[in-house]
This record gives structure tokens, C-alpha cells and sequence, in this order.
């Protein structure tokens, strides 16, 4: 089965939340508190999910992709402004910029996979509003680094975690060290409703923008279906009762996830590096999601050998996670053919993308491989592994094989 670690662990628990909105048929995230028959799961949802991230305010989203437009809008980015986002993310990251009429610039990543904060100085310009890193495959960037260049050049940030919720960057969970953050609730993130997805903020003015934009311009906190004064133009973002059920009953069996994650990658890792010559990339804090192990070979030659045997590929070609493979950037295929070349006033070479324009990034993908531990995604490049229910058995039965196969292309 391919998914994320919490589709492994579906139980009763996401019955027992879905079965109470089906039994009463209210289906919609609003409803008058003082009726039994309204659970308003999404609402606690979002307060448990606050309340985990350490963070004061959190909107409940559709999607990753929607929490991501919610924050571009929160912070005010439109045409003319440039926001810096690495090369190796899933596309929702750079799509969701060019949607807000906004350029993307595209930044190399380092040995940790993810953004370079080096190369973010050298990419910053005076049209620059926003910086989005993202804690690709639950690993946390260099954020006191990147906080550090913010707030040098006085800039937003916005924290891409939707691959990486729950994970923790020295005592902080991220996505409350910027000023935003994206979440993905999606069903190869660490905890799943299928989709969906949240905002988290400290910020209330931030807050009420995010919360408008997602919801035709309304103010937080109402219950029904007032008209009233609206505070910006939104769109329709909202998350349903039936994912919000769901996506309670994961929210509290993260931390149980996550332990378990740690604990089994470290008994794969532990196995693996009693193989001479091989590499795993940084990770910045030990309090990641552990949802990967990511193998380091010392040549693209190497690496594309041990992908052929055991049914696997480098990440350089895990699709619309490597800048290389997204063809609606490279030749800039929007619904609006014009919108890229009006946000910048003209087509600037910020606005240009390219095969290879980032080498440090293609050096390092290519001899770059995935092992699955919690997260089972062909597209992510980790067909091979375990996942959250292997025992240690098991695991290191897949450890003996893959040593195995290292030894020979080694």
C-alpha cells in the first residue's frame, strides 16, 4: 500500500469521529453550538491542532496546496513581488506563488535537502517580499540561518511544512518560527484525512487574512451563516466536518507516530552504516519526522545502480518534486499565459526557468536515494523500504538486503 505513515494506522478511532457526523448529517464546518446534533469537528480540530504546534491561532484548509495560498495571501503577495523557494519541493510550493501573481525564484537546496540559506542571500533583489522554506521529506531547514537573513533584509517567511508535521527545530515545533505556515494533511503526509490541510500563525492580523482568504472574506470564529461585513475578498478553502473527524483522530495519534518513526528509522539507519563508503544526508535537528532515510552514494553512476536493483530511482527523478520535472514551470503553462510576465512587468530573468539551472541541486539529487520508513511513495522515490508497521524483524531483514546490494555497487 502506498501512503503516509497515518493511513497505516487507520483504526477505530476515525470511525468513531466520521460515525458521529454521519449519525447527526451535519456535514458543513459551521453550525449553532447549542445544538447536540452539531459536532463541530473541524473547529476542535483546530484547536487541538494549535494547541500541538505551540502556536495561538490555526485554520483548517482543504488541501496543502490551499494552506499555501492562504499564507501567500496573508502576508499580501501579488504582482511585482518575488518570493525565494527552493528547487527540490513538491510543485504546490512554486504553483501556488505564480497563482498569487507572484514570481517564484528558485534556489538551490544543500546536503540536508533543503534550502541553501547561502543561496538565499545571493537570490535576494529589492522586489523580494517573502522567503518559503521547506522542511522537505520532514527534515527542518537551517531556520535560525534563514530567520537570521529574514530578518536582515526584512523580509516574510513562510514555513512549508507539509511534509513535515510534528517535526521539531531546536525545542520549536515547525511552522511556528516564521511568521506562516502551510500544512498538508494529504495521504502520503504524516497524518492523513485523505486531504486537507491547516494554517498556523502567532499572528492575529495574520490570522484573519489567512481565515478570510479561505473563506469568501468571513472574520474566524463564526458558527453559521451570517451576513455581515466581510474583511478581504476570499475564496472557498473550507475544510468539511467528515475530514475534519478524520483529521482529529490522527492529530492525537501523532506523537505515538512520530516516536514510532524515530525508533524504526534509527534501527535501519544504525544497520546501514556499517556500510563503508556510504553517505545520509544532514538532518538538522534528530527530532525530524523520520519518515525517510535518505541515502547519500558517492556518484549519480552508483546511485543509478542500486535504484535498478532494487526497484527504485534516484530523487532526481521522484516527478513534480524536482524542479527539472515540472514542465508547467520550465515553460511557465499557467491559466492565464500572461499572468508570469505581467507580475514582473515584463519577463526578467528572475522569471526564467531552465533545465539544470541549478547544479549544486542536480549534483546532489542525482546520487541521492529514498528508503521508506514511514512515508511509502513511488513518486517521492522510496518504492522500497518499510513502513510504521514493520516489525524489527522485518526491518532488518530489508537492512541485510540492501547491504547486500550496496556491497555490489559500492
Amino acid at each position: 500500500m502506498a501512503g503516509g505513515p497515518g493511513s497505516y494506522v487507520f483504526g477505530q478511532e476515525e470511525i468513531k469521529e466520521v460515525m458521529d457526523v454521519l449519525n447527526t448529517g451535519f456535514l458543513f464546518r459551521y453550525g449553532k453550538e447549542d445544538d447536540p446534533k452539531f459536532n463541530h469537528k473541524v473547529a476542535t480540530f483546530e484547536k487541538e491542532f494549535a494547541a500541538h504546534m505551540g502556536a495561538k491561532y490555526c485554520v483548517a484548509t482543504s488541501s496543502g496546496t490551499g494552506s499555501l495560498l492562504c499564507c501567500l495571501a496573508a502576508i499580501g503577495v501579488g504582482p511585482g513581488d518575488e518570493v525565494i523557494v527552493p528547487g527540490y519541493t513538491f510543485i504546490a510550493s512554486i504553483s501556488s506563488i505564480a497563482l498569487s501573481n507572484a514570481i517564484p525564484v528558485l534556489a538551490e537546496i544543500n546536503e540536508s535537502l533543503t534550502i541553501d540559506p547561502d543561496d538565499i542571500e545571493k537570490k535576494i533583489t529589492s522586489k523580494t517580499k517573502a522567503i518559503m522554506p521547506v522542511h522537505m521529506l520532514g527534515n527542518p531547514c537551517d531556520m535560525d540561518r534563514i530567520m537570521e537573513i529574514a530578518k536582515k533584509h526584512n523580509l516574510y517567511v513562510i514555513e512549508d511544512c507539509c511534509q513535515a508535521v510534528g517535526a521539531e527545530y531546536k525545542g520549536k515545533k515547525v511552522g511556528t518560527i516564521g511568521d506562516i505556515a502551510a500544512y498538508s494533511l494529504n495521504v502520503f503526509k504524516t497524518i492523513t484525512a485523505g486531504d486537507g490541510g491547516a494554517v498556523v500563525t502567532n499572528d492575529l492580523d495574520l490570522y484573519e487574512r489567512a481565515f478570510g482568504f479561505h473563506d469568501q472574506g468571513h472574520k474566524p470564529s463564526r458558527m453559521g451563516v451570517e451576513v455581515g461585513n466581510r474583511s478581504i475578498l476570499g475564496m472557498n478553502m473550507r475544510m468539511n466536518e467528515l475530514t475534519g473527524a478524520v483529521s482529529l483522530a490522527q492529530i492525537r495519534k501523532l506523537p505515538a507516530i512520530l516516536d514510532t518513526l524515530r525508533a524504526k528509522k534509527a534501527i535501519l539507519k544504525n544497520e546501514l552504516k556499517k556500510v563503508e563508503g556510504l553517505g545520509f544526508r544532514v538532518i538538522n535537528d534528530e527530532n525530524e519526522c523520520a519518515t525517510l532515510l535518505t541515502l547519500l552514494l558517492p556518484s549519480k553512476e552508483v546511485a543509478d545502480k542500486l535504484g535498478a536493483k532494487i526497484g527504485s530511482k534516484t530523487i532526481s527523478h521522484s516527478g513534480w518534486h524536482v524542479y527539472n520535472n515540472m514542465e508547467q514551470v520550465l515553460e511557465m503553462k499557467t491559466a492565464c499565459p500572461r499572468s508570469w510576465e505581467m507580475a514582473s512587468g515584463g519577463i526578467d530573468a528572475s522569471a526564467k526557468y531552465s533545465k539544470h539551472m541549478l547544479p549544486a541541486t542536480d549534483a546532489i539529487l542525482d546520487r541521492a536515494m529514498n528508503i521508506s520508513v514511514g512515508v511509502v511513495d513511488a513518486g517521492l522515490g522510496s518504492a522500497f523500504g518499510i513502513n510504521i508497521n514493520s516489525t524489527e524483524e522485518e526491518i532488518k531483514n530489508v537492512a541485510e538486503n540492501l547491504i547486500a546490494v550496496l556491497k555490489e555497487v559500492l
